[in-house]
């Protein structure tokens, strides 16, 4: 008998050490979105439109990926959530005993991690802290480090374990928010270089965690870019190239589809996937693990985006958060004035419009300043003439900036005029050219801007010539202040301008102006309380009947030439 048990426990132990050396195969899939910029619900609320892309489409996604892969099935997002449009500034702003809605729906989606976005820091200490703790998952930032010891001010990290695979992902964010954002929004905080701070934690993850896979999750895009001649803006793709240690690169912050290998320093292929914006792609990493005797001896990684524009809306998604939609429809619908006339962003392209000085009033009225820099924020912006609802003011002013007032002399004045207008207004040799800088987009046989609209600032408060002839450097004369009195560039202004552009963006004020960006937050004299889309709230209520006019502050010289290429330029920008 004894022989016999002995013999059964000796069978199984060598039945068990057999199934042990067998190799086998163990399937994950990873999904990453990214950019999301608030885009819950399928209604945009901005365009009354129905939305493409987005979470509720995404939950169908979701939905069909765990039925196939069960708890093998990974959910990450890589950041700016809080922002872009008014169903997170509800949350943020307006109802914030509510858990706010960027949570709560992430909350229902069962995502694994989250990571901090450049758009998220923005919103500011009160929204992002709550939105941490409100998240049933870890909201990452690694190179989000705390003055007061040195230490990370979001966990690093997250090991996720999956069928006894061991998975670490490290998450970052551009450093280059403090060349966009009020260091209100941040107090207490810094941002590390994203390199440097890969190449501290990747050998305290092989060495402590000891993962299968290491994921890097970077709020960062793959065109390297230094931020006001400073910040490693997009630094994604060099961390792949140059630090050994990474399986898979998930990254964003661009908006630019991506899905492509690089080689590490040991000639290893890496994926570099980035799904756009709004939720209309999802990163998709599907990767096969070998194992034996309990350990992995290798991993087969493909990626691919997933297009969700159009997948079928998750009526349950929808269901759960209707009385969350029905709350932001009611806020959105009050009134808060009248408007007089049509307003669109096109003509600010070729000289003064209605839209751009409407902002600008508002901006030296709030102000009391001597000039105002404003740039559309929209490329195509249209509001009709009638009544002017809340949802109305998120097509006029698409951020929540903060105002500044700052001193610049008016040489600073000039310089950062100067390169705005090189960014946008082409150098005419003949009557022939492009009065704008454009280039084709062969794809779609159309034409598009060739710098970001949102860097071209024009300026009111002051009487100026931009001379399309002269190249980069030249092109501005200013002729006077608005009232006629002289200009002199000796001499000190008060100057209103968004957060965005007061803390560097865009380079006007530090490369355009020559002014170290260390010395911009000495320049501030005073900053809004609230977002500048408050202050144009309070204006619309004490102005009920609008009925803007452009300023004529500025023009396109000489006449001749800028106003028929002006007329050719609208028409392939805008046909």
């Amino acid at each position: 008998m004894l022989q016999k048990t002995f013999l059964s426990v000796v069978l199984t132990l060598l039945s068990m050490c057999t199934l042990l050396s067998q190799e086998k195969e163990i399937k994950l899939e990873i999904a990453q979105t990214s950019d999301i910029h608030g885009n819950i619900f399928p209604y945009n609320s901005i365009n009354a439109t129905i939305n493409k892309g987005g979470l509720a489409r995404l939950s169908t996604f979701v939905n069909q990926e765990r039925q196939q892969y069960g708890e093998n099935f990974i959910l990450i997002d890589n950041g700016d959530i809080l922002q872009g449009q008014p169903a997170v500034y509800y949350s943020n702003y307006v109802n914030t005993k509510s858990t706010n809605i960027a949570a709560a729906t992430f909350n229902y989606l069962h995502y694994d991690i989250g990571n901090m976005g450049n758009h998220d820091i923005e919103t500011g200490h009160a929204v992002y802290d709550k939105w941490v703790k409100e998240c049933n998952f870890p909201i990452l930032g690694a190179n989000i480090i705390r003055v007061s010891d040195g230490k990370p001010y979001l966990p690093p990290y997250k090991i996720v374990t999956r069928k006894g695979i061991k998975i670490a992902i490290l998450g970052m964010v551009t450093p280059a928010i403090p060349a966009w954002v009020s260091n209100k929004q941040w107090t207490g905080l810094q941002f590390v270089d994203m390199l440097q701070t890969a190449k501290r934690w990747i050998p305290i993850l092989k060495e402590k965690e000891k993962p299968d896979l290491i994921i890097g999750l970077f709020h960062s895009g793959k065109k390297p870019r230094l931020e006001s001649g400073i910040f490693n803006e997009n630094a994604s793709v060099t961390i792949a190239e140059k630090i050994e240690g990474f399986d898979l690169v998930m990254i964003g912050h661009d908006h630019t589809k991506a899905c492509f290998q690089v080689k590490n320093p040991k000639g290893k292929p890496i994926w570099i996937v980035n799904p756009e914006y709004n939720g209309n792609f999802v990163g998709v990493a599907n990767i096969t693990f070998t194992v034996k005797n309990g350990k992995v001896t290798h991993k087969n990684i493909t990626c691919h985006l997933e297009d969700i524009q159009y997948t079928q809306l998750d009526t349950s998604f929808v269901k759960h958060f209707t009385p969350q939609f029905n709350e932001l429809k009611n806020y959105l619908s009050q009134s808060i004035g009248s408007i007089g006339k049509t307003l669109d962003t096109k003509k600010a392209y070729f000289g003064p419009s209605a839209f751009i000085d409407l902002i600008h009033t508002i901006q030296l009225e709030e102000t009391g300043a001597d000039i105002s820099f404003v740039a559309p924020l929209f490329y195509n912006f249209v509001m009709h003439k009638g009544v002017i609802k809340r949802d109305d003011m998120f097509k006029l002013y698409k951020y929540e900036n903060l105002l500044y007032t700052m001193l610049l002399t008016g040489q600073e004045i000039k310089d950062a005029l100067e390169m705005s207008y090189g960014k946008w207004i082409n150098e005419m040799h003949s009557a022939d050219d492009h009065v704008l800088k454009i280039k084709k987009d062969t794809e779609n046989n159309t034409y598009l801007l060739a710098g970001l609209y949102f860097n071209f600032d024009s300026a009111a408060g002051i009487r100026y010539e931009v001379d399309a002839t002269k190249p980069i450097g030249q092109k501005i004369k200013i002729i006077s202040m608005a009232d006629g009195t002289p200009f002199d560039l000796n001499h000190t202004y008060k100057v209103a301008v968004n957060s965005y552009r007061g803390n560097g963006g865009g380079g006007l004020l530090t490369e355009g102006a020559g002014i170290p960006l260390n010395q911009l937050h000495d320049r501030i004299l005073s900053t809004s309380k609230k977002d500048l889309r408050h202050s144009m709230i309070d204006y619309i209520k004490s102005h009920p009947n609008l009925n803007p006019q452009p300023l004529g502050l500025w023009k396109l010289v000489p006449e001749q030439w800028t106003q028929p290429a002006a007329k050719r330029d609208y028409k392939l920008l805008f046909n």
